[in-house]
């Protein structure tokens, strides 16, 4: 038992450490983005990013409540297009709207999650040709509360993940 206690202890310390370093060290501005590269050109590709209806039709967040509450409001695929949703646990709630349009080239947007926690980002997806392909980065920027910032390497995990999973849906969608 006491061997289990030293053990338990020491863990706990490196716990603790490290959570102090990444507290003071870690930067609170989160960047991650992936790319991927479609067997399809830029127009074709556009089409299933030019909207908050077309991202929301290969986002990998849309699969994890199949009762998730989607809320449209503007003007499709124009500046100002705009959607809400209110979801399970795993997509809670908020509003995402898009900010910048260049045509087969960008879209940017900006988030508001409500629910479970409030918080603030923005994100770009960017086409870029590649001979007859079309390579997609996709990225997303925010800020870290300071108890946060030990999370910083599992939230980079978990994003980059999800990232992967979505992009392979675009990759799927763009190349029927």
């Amino acid at each position: 038992m006491k061997k289990f206690l030293k053990i338990s202890g020491v863990i706990l310390a490196v716990f603790i450490v490290y959570c102090l370093i990444a507290i003071v060290f870690f930067d609170s501005h989160y960047h991650g983005e992936k790319s991927i590269v479609i067997k399809a050109p830029k127009e074709k590709v556009w089409q299933n990013v030019s909207s908050m209806k077309a991202i929301n039709s290969w986002s990998p967040w849309m699969k994890l409540d199949k009762n998730l509450i989607r809320t449209y409001k503007g003007n499709s695929g124009v500046v100002g297009d705009f959607f809400s949703w209110k979801g399970n646990d795993k997509v809670g709630e908020g509003e995402q709207e898009i900010t910048v349009i260049v045509p087969n080239k960008l879209v940017a947007t900006k988030m508001h999650f409500i629910k479970p926690f409030e918080d603030y980002a923005t994100s770009n997806i960017k086409l870029e040709s590649e001979s007859n392909n079309t390579k997609v980065t996709w990225d997303i920027d925010f800020d870290c509360e300071t108890m946060m910032k030990p999370m910083k390497p599992i939230l980079h995990f978990q994003m980059m993940s999800t990232f992967k999973e979505g992009l392979n849906d675009l990759k799927i969608l763009s190349e029927k």
